[in-house]
């Protein structure tokens, strides 16, 4: 029987598209994956994978101004306006002028933050202190699980307090403490090691909590430890608290004086955490500012908030209930810059004779209501 060549010709060609088809498979995907690993090997951004891969990155619905603004208004706690019968002079018949009211301080007429935004829609309940201490904060005096579970009864009374404002737990860690010995370069400071942040992370995560990270400068300053949180500070559950008791520009030893920032400090932190937010695509950051003396924050008219950064100026006063309310006037709602923040002792409040830690019911009564409370 005689071979047929044109099928002995379509068995090569065959053969032939078989080893070309295979081939060109096997070098498409060395090229992906050479591609995929030429991206993460350059460590991209995230925006940048995005624009690679096509992958869409998790959405934040934008803000709700008016929804905002009307929480704003609650905070605020103004008194109600008074309809005040108009005075006729009995000589001239005419109706007597009633003085101009005093405008409210409270609400602060600021940028709008950018959607995501955790204040004012939450209130965060903290614990304060650090891991090394029993002496510095409730963070730190208890065991994990004990510490984790006060921290949740508290958040449960401000919800029920305050049904209309969720309570959101969060742990306040003093990440750099200030220190009474100048220690090897002379800054009177120690920066907690990056174990010891981790170890509150992973807290906070049993409870789904958020983070903040607190500076006590002692002889160094803001511009220099708050880069080294970086990557910390890069992570959306981590925000960044900064204090001024402790920021010695005079060069006294902490503890000695009471420390001070400007609003040049308070602007480069908040700065700072804005470019952290556009860099990694964040929701907005919170700034805690702590305060209860005058000369703590100057300039405090030129504080800027930012829509990536919400400022919460902190009352961090202790003592009975009427000098903590007094302090909160003078220094809190007088000189009014975004949120206000509200700090209880749990031993230092009742010191006094016949004296009770105030409670959610009798701290929303201020004006403004703080939205930001931490429990040392």
């Amino acid at each position: 029987m005689k071979s047929n060549p044109n099928s002995s010709f379509n068995k090569v060609l065959k053969n032939k598209y078989f080893l070309i088809t295979t081939g060109a498979i096997f070098l498409l995907s060395v090229l992906f994956f050479m591609g995929v690993n030429f991206i993460f090997s350059k460590n991209l951004s995230y925006e940048k994978i995005n624009e690679i891969t096509e992958i869409s990155l998790p959405k934040v619905e934008p803000l709700d101004t008016v929804a905002y603004d009307l929480k704003l208004e609650e905070l605020a706690n103004n008194p109600p306006v008074k309809i005040v019968e108009p005075k006729i002079d009995p000589e001239t018949g005419q109706v007597i002028p009633e003085p101009e009211p005093k405008p409210n301080l409270w609400p602060v007429k600021a940028v709008y933050p950018n959607g995501g935004a955790i204040l004012p829609f939450s209130r965060i309940i903290a614990y304060y202190g650090n891991l090394y201490s029993t002496k510095m904060g409730v963070l730190g005096e208890y065991p994990e699980d004990e510490m984790l579970q006060k921290l949740n009864d508290e958040v449960k009374k401000w919800s029920e307090a305050d049904p209309e404002t969720p309570a959101l737990p969060a742990l306040h860690y003093i990440a750099v403490t200030a220190q009474a010995s100048k220690g090897e370069d002379g800054k009177y400071r120690f920066r907690m090691p990056d174990s010891e942040i981790d170890k509150v992370l992973r807290m906070a995560e049993k409870i789904n909590a958020i983070v903040f990270l607190d500076i006590q400068v002692g002889l160094s300053n803001l511009e220099t430890e708050i880069p080294l949180l970086k990557k910390y500070l890069s992570m959306p559950q981590v925000h960044l608290g900064i204090d001024p008791e402790f920021s010695m520009k005079t060069g006294a030893r902490p503890g000695t004086v009471v420390g001070t920032y400007d609003a040049e400090d308070i602007n480069f932190a908040a700065n700072y955490l804005a470019t952290l937010v556009k860099e990694n695509n964040l929701t907005p950051k919170i700034l805690v500012v702590h305060r209860y003396t005058q000369k703590m924050v100057t300039n405090y008219q030129n504080i800027r908030p930012l829509p990536e950064v919400q400022i919460v100026m902190d009352m961090d006063g202790w003592g009975g209930q009427a000098k903590k309310k007094n302090t909160y006037q003078q220094f809190i709602y007088k000189e009014p810059v975004q949120f206000t923040g509200f700090k209880l002792f749990y031993k230092n409040d009742i010191k006094e004779k016949n004296t009770i830690l105030m409670t959610p019911e009798e701290v929303l009564m201020l004006r403004p209501r703080p939205i930001y409370i931490q429990y040392q």
